[in-house]
């Protein structure tokens, strides 16, 4: 067995002492509570406005959660700066979060684990730390209720802070909380990530996945999510289309292979629907669990475009493989890291940062080329994706996502908009 001596982020303030929590999100407080709720719609339509979801609810509830002190450290006084070089790579120098960590053994040898209640999970968050729940609606038009009854029929999914936050605005989708679901992807829940960032409607808001054994550091499913008004150097990378034939062609889906970026990965977008898109990619994902490889997930562009990273670094790491200079820095290249934005612990690796240093570590979590044709077979064959022989004209494509969209304020009036 594989074991690494980890110190993962503290994503909650109720992580390390166990207890309830006062009004926690377990099923002894949860059930008989009244939360926000912000239902959305499958079609778009609603009398909620288009900048509702993100400025005035996420962010400004986000914002009041620092006024009322619920975070380990400003996130906001951290330093950010992009890095010189062709890339783009974004450092930021964060030693708040490595010092709110704490030590334990984590296994990273097995990307499915069962889910053990008495360690650390969201439902023992405290309830304060909770925005709002996120679910579907149950008519054709989206709402917002600042307080809705729990439905004892079904578990709510909720999206709550990350009080050790990496960016402005970080929070948790925590599909179906009560249900205690590992750290695993479903059909259901990925498709719920996507409907989040759709939502959210700026590509400046990404979510994020990592898998146990790809820097996961709780076993109880969950996404993360952030807004930062820069593009990712990913979201700028080439890609190359893979040619498809079959059914999943029609379906409008589209897959490409990432160039010229350190990491190895796929890019899957487009779909005659979101449902279409996430079902192949949440397959994907499922192919990858089952078989035990570690992997990554960037929602980008809100939910129209999804990069899929297989990785190695931590069975490198355990295995001794790692230069002993990377590890210094103590980044743990998870999918923000991966994506290209360096979360740095040290104030000399800030200062030293290069567009090498990044591309040198992240080409150390990268699949060889060898190895990561082997696990493009494998998800090819589970999500039922052919390659045409054909030649497409559009192979060697780059393709990027628009950022027209206007940045943020970063802070918001008093007084939200709400329908009751």
């Amino acid at each position: 067995m594989l074991t690494i001596k980890r110190v993962p982020t503290v994503l909650s303030n109720y992580q390390e002492d166990g207890g309830c929590g006062r009004n926690c999100l377990g099923k002894c407080c949860l059930p008989v509570s009244k939360l926000p709720l912000y239902a959305f719609s499958s079609t778009g339509k609603g009398e909620v406005s288009p900048d509702f979801f993100l400025n005035t609810l996420l962010l400004g509830q986000w914002e009041d959660r620092v006024s009322k002190g619920l975070f380990r450290y400003d996130v906001t006084a951290c330093e950010t700066k992009v890095i010189p070089g062709d890339h783009g790579f974004v450092a930021q120098l964060n030693e708040g979060r490595h010092l709110k960590k704490r030590p334990t053994e984590f296994r990273v040898d097995r990307v499915l684990q069962p889910f053990d209640p008495a360690k650390f999970n969201f439902t023992k968050v405290g309830q304060e730390e909770v925005l709002f729940r996120f679910e579907a609606g149950e008519g054709d038009e989206a709402y917002f209720s600042e307080t809705a009854s729990v439905d004892k029929s079904k578990t709510p999914s909720v999206v709550a802070i990350n009080v050790s936050p990496i960016e402005y605005g970080h929070v948790l989708l925590i599909p179906r909380v009560l249900d205690c679901l590992p750290q695993r992807i479903d059909a259901e829940s990925f498709l719920l990530a996507l409907q989040m960032a759709a939502e959210a409607g700026s590509p400046y808001f990404r979510l994020g996945y990592n898998s146990l054994g790809a820097f996961a550091t709780i076993n109880h499913l969950h996404f993360q999510a952030y807004y930062l008004s820069v593009p990712f150097p990913v979201e700028k990378a080439p890609t190359e289309k893979i040619p498809l034939a079959g059914d999943l062609s029609k379906a409008g889906v589209k897959v490409s292979k990432l160039m010229n970026y350190p990491v190895r990965g796929l890019v899957f977008e487009g779909g005659n629907s979101l449902t279409d898109l996430s079902d192949v990619v949440a397959n994907a994902c499922i192919c990858l669990q089952d078989n035990n490889i570690p992997f990554n997930v960037l929602i980008s562009d809100c939910g129209k475009r999804i990069f899929l990273f297989p990785q190695c670094y931590a069975e490198k790491q355990a295995l001794g493989e790692v230069p002993q200079e990377l590890l210094d820095t103590q980044v743990n290249p998870a999918v923000w890291e991966i994506s290209g934005h360096m979360v740095l612990k040290r104030k000399k690796d800030y200062e030293e940062a290069s567009e090498d240093y990044a591309w040198r570590l992240l080409a150390e979590v990268s699949l060889s080329e060898e190895r990561f044709q082997e696990v493009k077979a494998y998800i090819f064959e589970a999500t039922g994706l052919v390659e045409s022989e054909e030649e497409e004209n559009d192979t060697n494509e780059s393709k990027e996502t628009s950022y027209q969209t206007t940045p943020v304020a970063p802070h918001f009036p008093e007084g939200c908009l709400v329908l009751q």
